[in-house]
């Protein structure tokens, strides 16, 4: 049947019995193909994204079925709720595979290790979706390590000596809490290393001093091929001072900000985090790409960290009650809040090459390169 022949399904037509079907077993008729093709054409944004178009559509998706069909093997190890693969078969399709197929791309085309960033707020699955890219490159054959901005945090003695200094900073995680230093001198080392040179990978524990959290022992890697560096404001970028207003006399309090950054106690905090940020530059600068995974709402955030809080006093755990998570989330949203700081990369096609878009189930509604994605 020509691609003419058949109506662009829409873009939420359910692919996972088609492809339940492959892996049964039933080979794909020219018809299915077709249906295929035309499901992955009829969001271009997304396409786009993939590198997929009309010449070397099929071509692109044979590949990414017979990786599909490589993957059930190894289905079990994701780090995912335990269900038969067909439960996460759209997910593959939509995101999980092209995204890796995407970084074994990049990484090919280059003569040394890709880093590539991963930005997402908390809640957002980033660690996880990590996680499941290192699974799948692994069967692609390469390997792909993990480092969050979390491992580059100042140690305890060192944050306790910054509280002291600027109390404000009574919580790990907002601008000025990490080493800088540490953080280049990592990635340098994952870029610079030979076959079979061991780098060493930091890493923090944060159930140490009654969940403060402290440097442990680094985790030693040797011939890294993807660096999957992720982290809640990981390639976020400093905006106009002038945002925040330039004075603090009452008369001149700048243009209006997004709750909760209300009085001009919040616009300093805001002012100088927007200026410490300037410093975490050179450390971006080591990205080779950079994706953005965002909630169509911000705001959901503050209630996936409420169930994670609920489902772990469910099991016995210690938990944060659901009025201190408002004032933990709050105090991020203060620090760099995700419409003035997240939302602008959406639109960044020189920085971000890959924006995911989720809703509150974490399911992706939008899947595209900003520099695309511009009219």
């Amino acid at each position: 049947m020509a691609m003419a022949d058949l109506a662009p399904p829409p873009d939420g037509i359910a692919i996972a019995p088609l492809l339940a079907s492959y892996l049964a077993g039933n080979p794909l008729t020219d018809e299915q193909q077709q249906q295929l093709l035309a499901w992955e054409l009829a969001d271009p944004l997304r396409a786009a994204a993939w590198g997929i178009d009309s010449s070397n559509g099929m071509a692109k998706l044979q590949d990414r079925l017979n990786w599909l069909q490589a993957m059930a093997p190894h289905h079990s190890a994701l780090p995912l709720p335990p269900a038969p693969m067909e439960r996460y078969l759209e997910l593959y399709w939509r995101l999980w595979l092209p995204l890796a197929l995407t970084l074994k791309q990049a990484r090919d085309d280059l003569t040394a290790p890709l880093i590539q960033g991963v930005l997402g707020g908390q809640g957002t699955g980033k660690t996880t979706l990590t996680h499941i890219l290192q699974h799948l490159l692994g069967v692609m054959g390469y390997n792909a390590v993990g480092l969050s901005i979390d491992d580059l945090y100042k140690t305890y003695a060192d944050r306790l000596v910054l509280a002291q200094t600027d109390p404000r900073l009574r919580w790990r995680g907002p601008p000025g809490t990490h080493d800088i230093e540490l953080g280049l001198t990592t990635l340098a080392q994952v870029r610079s290393a030979g076959r079979g040179e061991a780098v060493a990978l930091p890493r923090f524990d944060k159930s140490m001093h009654g969940g403060e959290g402290d440097r442990t022992a680094p985790e030693w890697v040797q011939d890294v091929d993807i660096l999957l560096f992720e982290g809640w404001f990981l390639g976020a970028r400093p905006v106009a001072p002038t945002r925040f207003g330039q004075t603090s006399a009452p008369l001149f309090p700048g243009p209006p900000l997004p709750e909760p950054i209300i009085t001009e106690t919040d616009r300093q905090f805001a002012r100088d985090m927007n200026t410490q940020l300037a410093t975490y530059l050179p450390l971006w600068d080591g990205l080779d790409r950079l994706m953005v995974i965002c909630p169509t709402d911000y705001r959901i955030s503050k209630q996936w960290r409420k169930d994670a809080e609920h489902q772990m006093k469910a099991q016995g755990k210690t938990g944060m009650s659901d009025a201190t998570i408002d004032e933990f989330v709050e105090y991020f949203w203060r620090a760099l809040h995700p419409e003035l700081f997240i939302a602008p990369l959406k639109h960044d096609g020189e920085h971000v090459n890959l924006v995911v878009e989720i809703d509150s189930d974490r399911t992706p509604t939008a899947i595209y390169a900003p520099a695309l994605a511009i009219p």
